[in-house]
This record gives C-alpha cells, structure tokens and sequence, in this order.
C-alpha cells in the first residue's frame, strides 16, 4: 500500500491508538487527524473515577504536543469533519476545506442520549472532560446528586459522589439494573453494592419529567417526586455516525463495519464506539463501547490501513470501578445463557461464568481478575468445558487453560 495521508475523524481514545500504531508499524506518510473538541485526545474512563473525584489530570492526554510534534502528526482540535468523498476520499471539514485521503478512519465515538424536553446546567450528562468539570462544581459533601441510569456510568458516577460525600439516589427503569447484560441473580448483586454503599436505589422507577427550578431539580418519577441539587443523566450513548450517513456508507446502529474494520466505501475504516463490526468469534454484529474495545480495534483498523491484514476477533474486556470494589467482564454473553456461579456472591470476590452449547461465552467477577484472565483464555479457545468444575471454588482454574 502506498497510502500518502491517512485521515482520521474523531479525537479520542481510538484515533490516538490508531495513530500511534500507524507510526510504530513504520508508516511515514501523513496523518490528519481532525476533532471536535478543543481538547487534545484523552482518556474518558476517569472522568467518572479519578478526574471527577480529584481533578487529577495525570496520564489523561494520550497523544501530547510534544508527540505529534515529533510525530509529523497534524492534529486539529475543535474541527468538524462533515462528508467524506465517495470519488476521491478526500474530507470535507465545516469551514470547506478538502483533505486529501488515500485512507480514512471514522472514530467519530458516541454522545451521550440524552432526556426530551429538558433544560437547565443541574442538568448534566457525562462524557467529554468539561462535562467531568461541571458535574464536579455540583458535587460536594452533603449535595444531593440523582443519577437516572443504574448501567456502569450511572453506577461510577454514583459511587465517585458518594467517596465525595453527596447523598446520592439513583433512579433505575428496569427492575433489575444490568440483568440484560448480566443475568437476574449478577444484576441483583450489582445492585446490592450500592444499598451497601448507601445509595438510595429505586428500582423500576419510570422518570416522567426533569425540571430545573431555580438551584433544585425535580425529577417526576412513576413513584413520586425526588429533589435534588444536580441530575446526571446515563442512559447510554448513540453513535456519531452523522459524517457516515452524509457519506452514502452503511450505518445501521453505527458504522457497518466487516472483521477487518472495513465500511461500505472503500477506502474507509471505522474503530471505537461508532463502529457496529461483524465478530467471527460470536458470529455476529455488536456495537461495543469500552475502552479496551477502542483500543483493539483501532489497532486492527490500523494495521488493515497499511496493508497489515488483520481480523478484529478479540472477546472483548471491561472493567469497572464501584465503591471500592473492582469488576470485570470479558466475552459477549446472552440473557438465555447458563450461569456458573464461582464462589459465594456475598463474599468479598467471585465470579460468574456464562456457558452456551458446553463453551464459555463470556464472565463476569468481583475483585477476581484471574478468573477473568482465564476465561478470556477459554473463550477464545472455543472448547466446551466442564460447567461443575469452573463452580469448584476449590479447584484450579488454570488446570483448564493446561488441558487445552
């Protein structure tokens, strides 16, 4: 491949693993790349853990002045890329301006959903750093922070308030929070940790109407109201998919992508939250918005543009930090999938084990993150496995990773 500038759109996490990978592979050629935000690409998973409790803005930017400097990489921030040219790949920035692209990469991301008809600055989502920055002025000992969303933004968010000493009260639609996700008997689990944390947990709550009236929000709910001095909205992200679509590529819940990151124009890659990638090892579509996905799969996109064949088939891995406690999750399962249960769930650690036709489709632990480097081992490896002996807390897991 003799690729002469490689355009990527998106400034986050994804753009700044691509970019790096491009340069260690020995790609000498240009590189654009082309963000929103005023900000230089950084690390979102501590904007709600260690930036929002601290400001602590240590290891966040990922890609320094001094880097792309050193790099020949052209990054401009606060730019918006609007239509990439079916003709020639060049890219159309908002003020008119044509790059020129033998390659392009969207790693546009995600925004965060947000709640109709509502208005007010106690009204916040969180996603970028200056969403981190506001949240934080709110947040303080005694304030009283509602969080609607009980998935893992919601519950990072409410567990950084409460290490910052609000009352927090978090507002879930669903009776069990994550039970798609998870299971029943895992979301139930989930849920315990914040009543054991203090927060005040409303399960199968239906949120009606948000209001901000004066220095107080209202959220009307299915079972009253709840006052409180900030709401946190973290009801999931969409796909930044608008340059796709006003491109003519494929995008059904993201960016169509085949297991070498590849659009539907050729010529254009897409990594990160806004891809929607065909995974051989499950068989099937996913939209995946973690880091560790962003990171992977930028890296596989990347190595496709250069002509570095690559399939994208990593199981994928999560973590989460809650009140003091470590989870993760590897895999992709299923609601209908059997669950193994590691361990004693009111116990310090544990594990569940997600099990379909014999093999393991994905687990799930608490402060036990061998498990879950064994499991990953196991899922990759597509062999039906003994569902009693991954139950025996007593034996050892890594005797199966031995018999493979």
């Amino acid at each position: 491949m003799s690729a002469r500038n490689i355009v990527i759109i998106g400034g986050g996490q994804a753009s700044a693993v691509a970019t790096r990978t491009l340069r260690r592979r020995g790609y000498d050629a240009g590189i654009t790349i082309v963000g929103d935000e005023a900000e230089r690409p950084y690390q979102r998973p501590p904007l709600s853990k260690e930036y929002l409790t601290a400001a602590d803005e240590s290891g966040l930017f990922l890609l320094p002045e001094d880097w792309t400097e050193a790099h020949d990489v052209d990054l401009r921030t606060g730019v918006r890329a609007t239509k990439i040219s079916a003709a020639d790949g060049s890219v159309l920035l908002e003020d008119g301006t044509m790059l020129p692209a033998d390659r392009v990469l969207l790693a546009t991301g995600g925004s965060p959903r947000r709640l109709p008809d509502t208005h007010g600055d106690r009204i916040l989502y969180l996603r970028t750093k200056a969403d981190a920055a506001r949240l934080r002025e709110h947040v303080r000992p005694g304030a009283r922070v509602i969080v609607i969303g009980a998935g893992f933004i919601g519950a990072e968010v409410a567990s950084s308030a409460r290490i910052l000493g609000a009352e927090v009260t978090v507002l879930e639609a669903a009776p069990v929070p994550l039970a798609r996700v998870l299971g029943l008997c895992v979301g139930e689990a989930c849920a315990q940790m914040h009543v054991d944390a203090g927060v005040d947990l409303r399960l199968d709550t239906q949120v009606e109407t948000v209001r901000q009236i004066g220095d107080e929000v209202v959220v009307s709910t299915s079972s009253g109201d709840v006052v409180g001095d900030v709401v946190v909205v973290g009801i999931g992200i969409v796909p930044n998919d608008e340059v796709a679509r006003a491109s003519g590529i494929d995008v059904d819940n993201g960016v169509l992508v085949d297991a070498h990151c590849r659009s539907s124009m050729e010529h254009v890659y897409a990594a990160g939250d806004v891809a929607n990638h065909y995974h051989p090892l499950f068989k099937t579509r996913m939209r995946v918005e973690h880091f560790d996905n962003a990171n992977k799969q930028a890296a596989a996109a990347a190595n496709n543009m250069i002509g570095r064949e690559t399939i994208f088939d990593d199981p994928h891995w999560f973590w989460s930090d809650q009140f003091g406690r470590n989870l993760q999750y590897v895999g992709h399962a299923a609601p209908t999938d059997q669950v193994v249960i590691r361990g004693d769930i009111g116990e310090p650690s544990w594990s569940a084990f997600y099990l379909r036709d014999g093999g393991i489709r994905a687990a799930f632990a608490v402060d036990n993150p061998e498990d879950i480097m064994v499991a990953r081992e196991l899922i990759s490896a597509r062999v039906e496995i003994d569902a009693a002996r991954l139950g025996d807390s007593g034996g050892d897991l890594m005797e199966l990773l031995e018999e493979l």
